[in-house]
């Protein structure tokens, strides 16, 4: 059987403003791209790729053993889009439909993921996006339709630009999850979320 649904993990930064490879931080017994990847794992999502570029060895050992597959971005220093399309350019020609997912998100709860899939797959929109509070947040899902869209954004755009072209085709979910809208980019934002599974 084909798999249909893929995981796109952005896992190619440079960590600059954290000052330290924060994928492998500590985090729920784990580090923080673990329990990323399980969470995914514990989904409706049946494959996974990791984009890597920056501190690629180190996210690699961290994940060792684990059934999912990569690539490598080349060119991760001019920005996040490039890791997108790295992701893209790798998916199989006849996935379905994929979920984009940034790496330092280990907050996102599998059922809030499925929710995500089970609004594509009941909606017929090729967008949808979890929102909490009417926030937009993470991860946007893409019908393979998007693909050639995705490797035609301009780096000036982002991925965020899709929705904005195609907003006939656009689902937002509202999820009430938090989790959805937080990312861990700096030394403050891995302390609040340490706080709050109470580990510090």
């Amino acid at each position: 059987m084909n798999s249909e649904i893929w995981a796109i993990i952005l896992a190619a930064g440079e960590s600059k403003r954290m000052g330290s490879p924060k994928l492998v931080l500590p985090f729920k017994g784990k580090t923080i791209i673990e329990n990323t990847v399980e969470n995914i794992s514990r989904s409706g999502v049946e494959e996974i790729i990791l984009v890597l570029g920056a501190d690629s060895e180190k996210i690699l050992k961290a994940v060792e053993g684990r059934d999912i597959e990569h690539c490598y971005n080349e060119n991760y220093s001019q920005g996040m889009l490039s890791s997108v399309k790295c992701g893209f350019s790798s998916l199989p020609v006849d996935f379905k439909a994929a979920l984009v997912f940034q790496g330092d998100q280990p907050m996102i709860d599998p059922y809030i993921i499925n929710i995500i899939i089970d609004a594509y797959k009941k909606s017929g929109k090729g967008i949808v996006i979890p929102t909490c509070g009417k926030r937009r947040g993470h991860p946007l899902l893409l019908d393979s339709k998007y693909r050639e869209e995705v490797m035609k954004l301009d780096d000036g755009e982002g991925l965020r630009a899709l929705p904005y072209k195609f907003p006939h085709d656009v689902l937002e979910v509202e999820v009430k999850h938090q989790g959805i809208l937080k990312d861990i980019d700096t030394e403050g934002d891995y302390i609040s979320e340490m706080k709050q599974i109470r580990l510090i």
